[in-house]
């Protein structure tokens, strides 16, 4: 699993001209699904990205998460985090998941959010979809679970 963490002073996401999700400070998250994740991979990648300490303290001090700030969560599915680039120009999709699973994992990311976070807003899976944000730092962090999760010998 891949996550695409961006802290905002604000974000949006539009699907066929109709917003389906907005947030004030928080974060936009892009969730790319792997073809070897499962719940439990979901589980710790969530807490990892809600437990961040991105966001400043009374000292400016990047000392808070997002539960600390009363922010909100953008959750936008996001499959191309899984291109391939290394042959040619044209990027492959095959690590990615397969859409029935992706869409249950990008749910279930959602859903376990929710939990612990009162403002959680989402995109559509599959949709062609519009997000704006500004961006606030700029201050953008990848979290791939190769690395968070499974640490490889």
């Amino acid at each position: 699993m891949r996550l695409l963490i961006q802290r905002v002073k604000e974000a949006a996401v539009e699907v066929d001209g109709r917003e389906t999700g907005r947030i004030e400070q928080g974060l936009l998250v892009f969730v790319g699904v792997g073809q070897e994740d499962d719940e439990s991979i979901a589980d710790k990648m969530v807490q990892k990205m809600l437990g961040l300490r991105i966001f400043a303290d009374e000292n400016g001090k990047t000392n808070l998460s997002v539960k600390d700030v009363d922010g909100g969560l953008l959750i936008v599915s996001q499959f191309t985090l899984y291109a391939d680039c290394t042959h040619g120009n044209r990027p492959g999709f095959t690590s990615a998941g397969d859409p029935e699973s992706a869409n249950r994992f990008y749910e279930y990311v959602i859903r376990k959010s929710g939990e612990q976070i009162g403002n959680v807003q989402h995109g559509e899976f599959g949709a062609d979809m519009k997000v704006s944000l500004i961006n606030d730092g700029p201050f953008t962090i990848m979290l791939d679970s190769d690395e968070v999760v499974r640490r490889r010998v």
